[in-house]
Order: C-alpha cells, then structure tokens, then sequence
C-alpha cells in the first residue's frame, strides 16, 4: 500500500540557515505519527514544506499535486488560530464541503468535536479554546485520508486536549494518518502510534513511544530531566527539571 505522506532528503534554507535537513519520512494508513522538538527545531517547517506551502528542496508526494488533488489528500490544520469573520460556526466548518453546511461530514465534525451545541454561534464570538476546536472540526470535515496538524491542542484545557487526541488516535484506528506537532509528552506517549524527533532541523529519533523516549534523548534534545513512567493509561513522561546546555 502507497504511503499517504512520502518525504525524501526535504530541505529548506531561509537566509543562509537550513531550518530543515535533508527530512526522509514515510506515513502510512493507521498511523498517528506524533512530531516531537523544541521550538525552532523543524516540525512547523516540515509541515509546510511537505505540502508545498514553502519552498524546499527533495521530493514530498504532497508538494507535486495540484491545489485540487491535495485538498482531497490530505487536511490541513496550521498553527494560527484567528478566525477573522464573524459567520456561524457551522458555516466555518462547512468551507471544508465547498459551503455546503447539510454535508453529513460537517455534521459528524461538529459532533465528534463536541460543538454540535455551538452550531449556530458566530465563530468570533466563542472562545479561544472553542474556536480552536472548530478549526480542527473543519480540517475533519474535508475528510481526507491524512490530516496534518501543527500544535492544534495548545490552548485547550486539559479533557478537550485528551479528547483532541483520542480522536487522531480513533481516526488512524479508522484507517486514516495523522501527522501532529505536539508538545505534551505524555498525551505524545499515550495516544501516538509512533514518534518522530527532530533537532535543529533534523530526524533524530523515529520509532514506537517507548523505544524514543528515553531519559538520554530527552536531555540531549530538550535539555530536561524527566520521570518515565508506566501507568495504567498508558506511558507517563513527567519533566522535572531545566538542564543547563
């Protein structure tokens, strides 16, 4: 079976500084892939680049398509979170089915996204954390085999970012990939089927939660002391400290 996301040796270089090296990277059907790094170290940047939305050197499936093909490929949720006109809520997520709001897909989005409620509020008008979660029930209404999503849990409380990631995680279940950025180790650890690392722009570490997360990469890539743990949920990673560089 073809691979949803196929990156060879993706480069990008921004005033003379590679803020990715040389990315190979391959996802699959049933993936929650979970793209882990401190800020600045290349997880918005390989985003991007895969989908064309920058320049870039080496190959990604996603860059070559036309606009039309990747929209049916693959969802896209970036890390900017205004919404700047002040239409229902439902409309928003429609834009997804071409502003079609009785498409069973923005139905179902609103639903899993738990906004059915909020339907016919004007997007500007809720909160940070509900127009967050609006914008990733629009990126699920597309319903795309692949959804690629940058840092789309920051902001929301803690049950919204559980279930947020239970659904990327019922989606690979479903047959689908998701790609996300994130920043919660554990809800990573937890909800991922496999974690990639990236460091000053490259993969440094890709492989199941508990084969990545180590306490010798997370010094070394993060620069913290952390606690790793096993607990009935599942894998619990718990910072304790700032390491000094």
């Amino acid at each position: 079976m073809s691979a949803l996301l196929d990156l060879c040796d993706l480069s990008v270089t921004r005033g003379g500084r590679t803020t990715l090296d040389r990315a190979t990277l391959s996802v699959g059907r049933g993936e929650c892939v979970g793209l882990l790094g401190p800020n600045g170290a290349g997880k918005s940047t390989l985003l991007r680049a895969a989908l064309g939305l920058i320049s870039a050197t080496g190959d990604s499936n996603l860059a070559v398509l036309s606009p039309a093909a990747r929209a049916r490929a693959a969802a896209w949720l970036p890390q900017a979170r205004e919404i700047a006109w002040a239409v229902p809520l439902r409309h928003l997520v429609a834009l997804a089915q071409g502003g079609n709001e009785a498409a069973p897909q923005v139905t179902a989005a609103l639903a899993r996204m738990d906004l059915s409620a909020l339907a016919a509020r004007p997007a500007t008008e809720l909160s940070g954390g509900e127009q967050a979660r609006g914008l990733i029930a629009r990126a699920l209404a597309q319903d795309t085999p692949l959804l690629l999503a940058d840092e789309p849990i920051a902001g929301l409380d803690p049950a919204h970012q559980i279930r947020a990631m239970e659904l990327f995680a019922s989606l690979a279940a479903e047959g689908r990939a998701v790609v996300t950025a994130i920043h919660d180790l554990s809800l990573a650890a937890r909800y991922c089927t496999r974690l990639v690392v990236l460091s000053q722009g490259r993969i440094v570490a890709d492989g199941a939660p508990r084969a990545v997360l180590t306490e010798g990469l997370l010094a070394e890539v993060f620069a913290i002391r952390c606690r790793i743990s096993e607990t009935p949920e599942g894998l619990s990673v718990e910072p304790l400290a700032a390491l000094d560089r």
